[in-house]
């Protein structure tokens, strides 16, 4: 990639990764309902699955490349379906129970959001496949490239966590409203993907 298009594709990655999401709406909720403590260890997860993300792109579009568009749409449905399961739980969601965190706010969460986050996926792929491989074939450029990628939208993502844990107090009476809004902008996030 020329020196003249990294302050391009540094502000691709920054405004990707910093829009609302599903891996951003569930870090704020998590940070909501948890705090900070649980909201990292989620955060953890959305990490390893941003980075196993952005390897998979690597290998996808150095192997694959034209064939990939045949897949994409298949993804979203499957990250769409995902992100309503999501939205519902956090319909279901009513208390504040910090004994929840365990099960519903950990690692595996995380890993999972970020696995089926079409999002992250077309993201990456994009990022290699307009600003790297219109210039170069080498692997090594696109690995390099894939290696930062996870600390685009994770770190980004680590702004909505911290948001949540200083909004904590103040939404802790608006808990429902919170849980509707959050859900409704999943659902949103779901049906951008499927269309």
């Amino acid at each position: 990639m020329p020196l003249s298009l990294v302050p391009s594709f540094l502000f691709y990655c920054f405004i990707t990764g910093i829009t609302p999401g599903p891996a951003n709406l569930c870090s704020l909720a998590a940070a909501l309902k948890y705090g900070r403590e649980c909201a990292l260890r989620q955060w953890r997860g959305l990490f390893v699955g941003f980075f196993l993300d952005a390897m998979g792109a690597v290998f996808v579009t150095f192997f694959l490349g034209t064939v990939l568009h045949r897949y994409v749409k298949v993804l979203s449905y499957i990250g769409a379906a995902y992100i309503l399961w999501l939205a519902f739980q956090m319909l279901r969601s009513d208390d504040d129970s910090r004994g929840e965190c365990r099960e519903s706010c950990n690692f595996t969460t995380g890993l999972l959001v970020q696995l089926t986050n079409v999002k992250v996926i077309v993201f990456c792929v994009t990022a290699l496949s307009a600003y790297v491989l219109p210039h170069t074939r080498s692997f090594r450029t696109l690995l390099a490239v894939g290696l930062f990628l996870p600390f685009t939208g994770p770190i980004c993502n680590l702004a909505w966590i911290f948001a949540g844990v200083a909004l904590r107090r103040v939404f802790a009476d608006y808990r429902m409203a919170v849980n509707i809004a959050m859900a409704a902008l999943l659902a949103l996030c779901a049906v951008g993907l499927a269309l």
